[in-house]
């Protein structure tokens, strides 16, 4: 009996061996890695870049008075459509004392001249009836009646001018009617009933009474990085999107870039315009943030295949293209030519042919 149980433990004792044995020896074997495998394909690829900025029309015209004084009256609001020579604003003229008391002054005199050249008229003209003048007499008090009427009116007129900023005779050219000097949309109007303007001169800039901008003519104003500025010249199209509609694009063409950059954050920025085309049917409004994006290279029907699937070892580039699949994958190590990269594809431009697959991202 114990004979028959020594048995039975060495057995016991072999076969645990053994399974340890074989367990190790698997876990020793190394695990056969599975890849991914891409396949070399032609298509077009196109490298863009995209500068953010904003929609603003291509001018905005600040409207200013010719005249300083209060505010009297607004016929306008922002978003009102507006033609050229139309009323905006009326200003009041607050005289100035000294210059009023002048103003009416002169008027006193060039009355009491009037007066008594009416006078001395009606006299030289009573006497001429009667003949007891020359013609040249007559026609000198004639002269003289009319200057001094002219003289009245002119008086009247400044003092008019000083008091209202405006005559009769001249209320269509009036300073104190704020007109617009362009047709089109009235994007601001900063000032109210009872604000105080100041005219514009060339010591002072004056205060906005409007401003006014031509909105069938708008611009994108963005900023583009200086690794970038190089490959762009003007009349690339551009293709530019909206955050207020974003479902939309609009054909642009890229007309200035900056000679100039702007540092911002750390980085050069070069400031571009695109004029941009928007159809009637849309209404874009000034201020709009946007996005352009710019076709820096392009290449049509080329060979091409996932960057990833590239090594890079110095100047040279290989592919590990796939020459079994059974029992395990493996792949040789061939060197290609590399074109332009949109980031995600690159161009092969020797070395492999369409169809060929390539070792891609390894499958955990």
């Amino acid at each position: 009996m114990k004979k028959y149980v020594k048995i039975a433990l060495l057995v016991l004792v072999a076969i645990i061996f053994l399974g340890t044995f074989g367990f190790l020896y698997q876990k020793s074997q190394p695990v056969a890695k599975l890849y991914e495998v891409m396949e070399a394909t032609t298509g077009n690829l196109e490298k863009t870049t995209i500068a953010t900025g904003k929609i603003e029309p291509r001018d905005e015209i600040l409207i200013k008075p010719q005249i300083s004084g209060i505010i009297d009256a607004v016929y306008k609001e922002a978003g009102e459509k507006v033609k050229k020579g139309e009323v905006i604003a009326k200003v009041k003229v607050i005289p100035e004392l000294g210059t009023l008391n002048s103003a009416e002054s002169r008027v006193r005199l060039a009355e009491i001249n009037a007066r008594q050249s009416e006078t001395d008229f009606s006299r030289m003209k009573k006497l001429y009836e009667e003949k007891l003048i020359s013609s040249e007499e007559f026609e000198k008090s004639e002269v003289s009646v009319k200057q001094a009427r002219e003289e009245l009116q002119t008086a009247k007129d400044n003092l008019q001018i000083v008091k209202e900023g405006i005559t009769q005779n001249s209320a269509s050219f009036s300073s104190t009617l704020i007109r617009s000097t362009i047709d089109g949309l009235i994007l601001d109007v900063p000032i109210k009933e009872g604000n105080s303007v100041i005219m514009s001169n060339t010591f002072n800039d004056g205060t906005t009474i409007a401003t006014v901008a031509d909105m069938n003519d708008l611009i994108f104003r963005g900023n583009i990085d200086e690794t970038e500025v190089g490959r762009l010249h003007e009349g690339m199209p551009v293709t530019i999107t909206l955050g207020a509609l974003q479902d939309m694009e609009f054909e642009a063409e890229l007309e200035y870039i900056s000679p100039k950059g702007v540092e911002e954050n750390g980085a050069n920025q070069f400031e571009i315009k695109a004029a941009i085309r928007v159809p009637d049917s849309v209404t874009v409004r000034a201020g709009y943030s946007a996005n352009a994006e710019i076709v820096l290279q392009r290449a049509k029907e080329v060979l091409n295949i996932p960057e990833s699937c590239v090594e890079f070892s110095g100047d040279t580039t290989f592919v590990y293209v796939l020459t079994g699949s059974e029992p395990q994958q493996t792949f040789q190590r061939q060197q290609v030519s590399v074109g332009m990269s949109d980031g995600i594809q690159i161009e092969i431009k020797s070395g492999l042919e369409k169809g060929q697959q390539v070792r891609g991202n390894e499958i955990n």
